[in-house]
């Protein structure tokens, strides 16, 4: 989308530019609006939220006016310093700012407000807008919904603005927009059908869908082409009977200190991994191409990986080493709910030392998984099942899981990955030893 040259701009018109979210990013995606031409807008009030390095950001306003102009569409990417929005300022003379027209997109602007105020910035054409309500105003609050919500509308050719949000604050979910019925809005009705045509020939099968790379699957897409590019990777594993281990688990959910916490499998893995890396610190390393030198990090960033409805993210908990089992039990299911709801912070998806991936909680028994860059580790938990296994040189019903880790073979030798996974699996084997150390 082109823009209007900035010097054609009335004094009384201010435009706001893509900051610089950090980490010298040089770009972000336009996730949506969360206002429209023609809305009055207050200082730091939210306008628009970006996806930047796998984090969606809300962007405050940082004047107080009437907007006159959107310069992006959802799903644009702005470069940091290009144009975002623009605002009439508040208190300015909208009759005297006019001998200065700034261009706006096509249906919106001081000429168009009667009819297009506050709707969204073009909206599909095959959404539906409610009988005897286009220039309605919405209900107050529907234009707050979370980023997968309003991606999942967009898909569907909805209108936020007329779906009933069960979130906080009145915020739509996921949850409403796929089964709540429109406030106002009919279900568009069925296609008429032809007597005695063939169904298949009105509406034939899809065989093919294409799906713009985009969001956090471009970035993913980039981050593992990078590692696989880079990093000459291998792999151990080790199956270990960690029946112990889950009635450890099941002893401290009936006590009082995790009353009230979900206690799951992989918080007891994070222990013993991190009691494990400080035995072994070469596993928590990194390697500086520029420097050319072996970065040995004595603090674990501890990555958790995170399926969500918008792709993969690995959130990560800053100084996990210094953390009690009960406290990483409470944090990685914050982390995960957080990275779930599209509220992971850039800080929290940057920086990661190690990370830890349970595809066990798909029936999957181990997996080959891919360092992440900037690490040289990853651990991956497989499901924990009941098997028959040798105890005692009997046959015994055991619990018993897969670990298995992906190691940079420049830093790391075979050997040193075997014993720290060997010592991950004892510290499961025998979990009291592992309850007893810091």
């Amino acid at each position: 989308m082109e823009n209007p040259a900035r010097q054609d701009l009335p004094s009384s018109v201010l435009e706001f530019r893509l900051p610089d979210l950090g980490e010298g990013l040089a770009d972000a995606e336009l996730v949506s609006w969360a206002v429209a031409v023609g809305d009055i807008v207050e200082l730091n009030q939210p306008i628009a939220d970006v996806e930047t390095a796998k984090a969606v950001v809300s962007l405050p306003s940082p004047f107080a006016g009437r907007v006159v102009e959107l310069l992006a569409r959802p799903g644009d990417t702005v470069a940091v310093g290009a144009p975002l929005i623009r605002v009439r300022a508040a208190g300015a003379d909208d009759a005297a700012s006019d001998t200065g027209r700034t261009s706006v997109l096509v249906g919106y602007g001081p000429e168009a407000e009667a009819t297009s105020r506050r709707r969204p910035v073009e909206p599909p054409s095959h959404s539906v807008s409610p009988p005897g309500e286009a220039d309605a105003e919405p209900r107050p609050g529907n234009a707050a919904a979370t980023p997968a919500a309003r991606k999942l509308a967009r898909e569907l050719g909805l209108d936020l603005w007329f779906i009933a949000g069960s979130g906080p604050g009145g915020a739509v979910t996921v949850e409403d927009v796929r089964g709540a019925v429109p406030v106002s809005q009919p279900h568009p009705a069925a296609p008429p059908t032809v007597p005695g045509a063939d169904s298949a020939a009105v509406r034939p099968p899809v065989r093919e869908e294409r799906t713009p790379i985009s969001g956090i699957r471009k970035r993913t897409a980039a981050a593992m082409s990078n590692s696989a590019r880079t990093i000459p990777q291998a792999a151990a594993f080790v199956t270990v009977d960690c029946t112990a281990s889950m009635e450890l688990l099941d002893h401290l959910r009936s006590t009082k200190s995790f009353a009230g916490l979900t206690l799951t499998p992989l918080a007891l893995v994070a222990k013993a991994a991190l009691a494990a890396l400080a035995d072994f610190p070469g596993m928590n390393v990194c390697w500086d191409e520029a420097a050319q030198e072996i970065v040995t990090k004595h603090y674990v960033n501890l990555g958790i990986a995170v399926a969500t409805e918008r792709g993969l993210l690995v959130p990560n908990l800053k100084e996990a080493q210094t953390l009690s089992l009960r406290d990483l039990a409470r944090e990685i299911a914050w982390l995960a709910e957080t990275a779930r709801a599209g509220g992971a912070t850039t800080a929290e998806l940057r920086g990661g030392t190690f990370t830890i991936t349970n595809i066990g909680v798909f029936g999957v028994d181990t997996g080959v998984p891919l360092v992440n860059p900037g690490e040289s580790a990853i651990l991956c938990l497989g499901s924990i099942r009941k098997q028959p296994w040798v105890v005692r040189d009997e046959i015994a019903i055991r619990w018993v899981t897969t670990l298995g880790v992906g190691f940079d073979h420049r830093m790391i030798d075979g050997e040193q990955a075997a014993r720290f996974l060997a010592t991950t699996a004892g510290f499961l084997e025998d979990p009291l030893t592992l309850l007893g150390r810091a």
